[in-house]
């Protein structure tokens, strides 16, 4: 009987102890697309977007918005730019060769399901193949909505 008790209290435990907190704002994101002007004190990156694409939204989702790709400084940078989700656990952010989030980027968790947001990249992957920008829900491997990107 002991052994049972203990079984069950490491499982509830370590259940508790790996779920996910959800630290997705609700305050809209602020950062500064290139071409527009800038809040005082915020940074923004220069240049002139090589990509862009629009929103869908998956089925049973809510996404609006556009995604756009820029170069300077020789990196790349993803801009969501007015961007709308609606609220979900555990949303990140993918650059990925297909709508299905089998091969990507993972750039990292958003930083609001509002505004405009920057994220920078740290490779300088083939856009020939990278070809979506997906918001993607990595606790139940739900896509949220995607954007084919298009070379300007």
């Amino acid at each position: 009987m002991k052994k049972i008790f203990y079984f069950l209290f490491a499982v509830v435990f370590f259940t508790a102890s790996c779920s996910k907190v959800d630290k997705t704002s609700t305050v809209p994101a602020t950062d500064v697309i290139p071409g527009t002007t800038p809040a005082p004190g915020v940074d923004t990156i220069k240049g002139t977007a090589k990509y862009s694409g629009i929103f869908a939204s998956a089925p049973g989702e809510s996404v609006t918005g556009n995604a756009l790709i820029f170069f300077e400084n020789n990196a790349y940078s993803v801009a969501l730019e007015n961007i709308k989700i609606g609220n979900g656990p555990d949303l990140h952010l993918y650059l990925a060769k297909e709508k299905q989030a089998t091969n990507f980027i993972d750039l990292g968790k958003l930083k609001s399901f509002s505004g405009n947001q920057v994220y920078p990249l740290t490779t300088s992957p083939d856009f020939s193949q990278y070809k979506y920008v997906l918001i993607y829900c990595q606790q139940f491997n739900v896509l949220f909505g995607s954007a084919e990107l298009i070379k300007k």
